[in-house]
């Protein structure tokens, strides 16, 4: 079970705040989903207003099976929810485990939510459950998504070349980054550098 290597946490640091995936955030979920259509986006996985409520059904489901563990992105200040992610593909027996399922409401992104976020699952991943390696996977198509995983400081594994299917039925090839234990700290320095100088 992911619980056993991946037990309930809250994290919280510069105004965001992230506490476990539940029910309870199925409204706040399908605002922040409806706030830029984000489900029309063909290169992600946000679910549609209808089906949030079996969005999260499935996170849960997935985190009694032990291979994901869903958080919700809380406004620290008010419990706003304005995002999701998750570890997953966990793999307690490598002490290895992926960041992804990751999104947040279009009035979020570019600002220093998504940086936060990371930075807290990373160094929780790292310093806390001792993993060795953290990786991360996105579609080749999504190219925001690989500059903002290459910021923060993950190397480029490869490509999986037709690895699953998008929404719209096509096939995508998948690319794969990771990050060492050891390239830790200095991706850490960095993040903070970038967060303190973007205020």
């Amino acid at each position: 079970m992911a619980d056993e290597f991946v037990a309930p946490v809250e994290l919280q640091a510069r105004g965001v705040r992230l506490v476990p995936l539940r029910l309870e955030h199925e409204e706040g979920l399908r605002a922040a989903a409806a706030d830029g259509e984000l489900w029309k986006i063909r290169v992600t996985s946000v679910p549609e207003p209808r089906e949030t409520r079996g969005y999260i059904e499935a996170a849960l489901q997935m985190r009694r099976d032990g291979n994901r563990f869903a958080f919700a992105v809380l406004d620290a200040e008010n419990g706003t929810v304005l995002g999701s992610s998750s570890y997953h593909d966990i793999l307690p027996a490598v002490k290895r485990l992926e960041i992804g399922y990751t999104w947040y409401a279009a009035r979020c992104q570019r600002t220093h939510v998504n940086t936060v976020a990371k930075l807290l699952l990373m160094r929780h991943a790292f310093e806390t459950l001792g993993c060795h390696v953290v990786g991360w996977r996105t579609d080749n198509f999504n190219f925001a998504s690989q500059r903002a995983i290459e910021r923060l400081g993950a190397k480029k594994d490869g490509v999986i070349r037709g690895h699953g299917l998008r929404r719209d039925g096509t096939i995508r090839d998948t690319v794969m980054y990771s990050l060492r234990a050891g390239e830790w700290p200095e991706a850490r320095a960095q993040l903070l550098y970038l967060l303190d100088r973007h205020g």
